[in-house]
């Protein structure tokens, strides 16, 4: 890699637009960002490339880079897994067909769950499709702005610390490819694979170590280890895997709109370390301003 660096800093690596379960399209994403300071943003909705383009084209009028980039849905057991993925070949004919798997099985999910919802609330899948974007990755955000609009709840929060909760019973299980699946397709695709806050609390709680080992061992880049919603025990186990591999580590807001508080630069990647995304990646380029 050149010794002139292209990009500057500050770096907010995870951010949601409308093309997934953000409420915002990529250009106020990226407005927005860029009006909290982040300078270099890469874009990452849920299994989607789609706003790539239009992200692309506000950064560069705003003299920003962008890191294109998706989240990449995964199951571990019984575990949420979100492998970010950065700068990959968006045309990979099977990352691509891996991303349509997961978004039409998505589809058939949310209607499912809004059925089980319908039997106790007043809930249709009508009142979900108003608040999705044209071909936006359906997701349950999507379900709890719909019991938002219809008065049942008071805001997302307390849709997904209630109704959405598994133990309410509506909770309907979607596919999704096993983390080692999701990394070797992210990097087949010449992309750089990242976990997304793999230490939260509660459900989402770690992966075994001896599993996380595999996935180093099958070309897992690095950790989000600064996120609002990771603990501080295991961002320490997390920094000492880091430590023994020599891994990359990302700090990010995942920025959702109003869909969540998280606002763009609350958790930063160094420069270094995004110089390192880059210069491992082959699948596609940065746009630098």
């Amino acid at each position: 890699m050149s010794d002139v660096q292209l990009f500057s800093g500050p770096n907010d690596l995870h951010l949601h637009s409308n093309h997934s379960d953000g409420t915002e399209n990529p250009g106020q994403v990226v407005q927005q960002a860029h009006a909290s300071g982040i300078r270099t943003m890469a874009l990452t909705d849920h299994d989607r490339t789609t706003g790539w383009a239009e992200a692309a084209a506000t950064t560069a009028s705003l003299g920003m880079t962008f890191l294109p980039g998706m989240e990449l849905s995964a199951k571990h057991e019984w575990r949420s897994v979100h492998v970010l993925g950065y700068l990959f070949d968006p045309d990979d004919a099977a990352l691509r067909a891996e991303t349509d798997r997961i978004r039409g099985d998505r589809i058939g999910r949310a209607e499912r769950i809004v059925r089980n919802i319908g039997r106790d609330y007043d809930l249709t899948w009508s009142d979900v499709q108003e608040q999705m974007a044209s071909d936006a990755t359906v997701g349950r955000p999507h379900i709890a702005d719909a019991l938002v609009a219809r008065g049942i709840v008071s805001d997302r929060s307390a849709a997904f610390d209630g109704i959405l909760h598994p133990r309410e019973g509506y909770y309907e299980p979607h596919y999704a490819p096993d983390p080692l699946t999701a990394i070797g397709l992210i990097t087949s695709a010449g992309g750089v694979p990242v976990i997304a806050h793999p230490v939260t609390s509660g459900r989402d709680r770690m992966m075994p170590i001896a599993f996380i080992e595999r996935l180093i061992d099958a070309g897992l880049a690095g950790f989000e280890i600064e996120h609002r919603e990771n603990t501080e025990a295991g961002k320490r186990t997390l920094r000492a895997l880091v430590d023994k591999h020599d891994l990359i580590v990302t700090g990010s807001s995942d920025y959702h709109g109003a869909g969540k508080p998280n606002r763009p630069g609350e958790n930063t990647t160094t420069d270094a370390m995004v110089a390192r995304i880059i210069e491992r990646a082959t699948g596609t380029a940065p746009r630098y301003p």
